[in-house]
């Protein structure tokens, strides 16, 4: 697994040449907060990473339920009993395996890899709503990959935390627009519309940093963002 790091935020990479999956380390005077927790078989290398940092994962904040991001949940909860964990509220429903849509909603299907009901059996602590506050990260509701995504804003250096609200990997996009050299996102994207909407509040916060799900991190990302949006709003028209 590799290790990237910016400001107060390492990035933990698994298989970075091939098909990047990112979780993150964000420091904090307690403590280290995991930012998903990847796939199943990340769990040691993630325990390892904080070991190498010298702090204890102190809680674990997701920003979506897909499987790709919840994977080492379980594991790393057995390791790390005392940790709290944290998902949006409509998110959490996902997280049980519950795949329905909420009356208001765009009826179009959830997809991506959602975990089958009881396959996860961490039940998380916290349930957040837009603008909480854990530690240094602002929480930002951001749907359009799943109905509950969220991102999360260290406020001491403007590191945006993404998730697959946009990806990086095979070019920076707004969530459920198709890069032909790295598809998945998209292809798990549940409404492009409301992917489009939240990538303009992203932008308007002026993130230093851009930390994403898949793809390296990207310094200064105001210019591409702007031209991803774009890109996102031509296809929509």
């Amino acid at each position: 697994m590799r290790i990237t790091k910016s400001n107060q935020v390492y990035q933990l990479t698994y298989l970075p040449h091939i098909f990047p999956v990112n979780c993150y380390l964000v420091e904090e005077e307690d403590g280290l907060t995991l930012v998903d927790a990847a796939l199943p078989n990340n769990a040691e290398a993630i325990i390892k990473a904080a070991e190498d940092i010298g702090k204890p994962i102190v809680r674990i904040v997701l920003t979506h339920a897909h499987s790709d991001h919840i994977g080492a949940l379980d594991s790393l909860k057995a390791r790390l009993p005392d940790v709290k964990v944290y998902i949006s509220a409509r998110d959490s429903r996902l997280l049980a395996g519950d795949a329905a849509l909420e009356p208001g909603e765009s009826q179009l299907p959830v997809k991506g890899g959602v975990p089958k009901p009881g396959a996860i059996k961490t039940m998380p602590d916290v349930l957040l709503q837009e603008g909480d506050r854990i530690g240094s990260l602002l929480a930002i509701s951001t749907p359009g990959h799943t109905p509950g995504s969220m991102s999360f804003l260290d406020t001491r250096s403007q590191t945006l935390i993404a998730g697959d609200a946009l990806q990086l990997r095979g070019g920076i996009a707004v969530s459920g627009q198709l890069k032909p050299w790295f598809p998945f996102p998209a292809l798990a994207t549940w409404n492009k519309q409301a992917s489009l909407e939240s990538a303009r509040k992203l932008q308007a916060y002026k993130p230093a940093v851009l930390a994403v799900g898949h793809g390296n991190m990207l310094q200064q990302p105001g210019a591409a963002l702007a031209k991803a949006i774009a890109e996102a709003e031509r296809k929509l028209k």
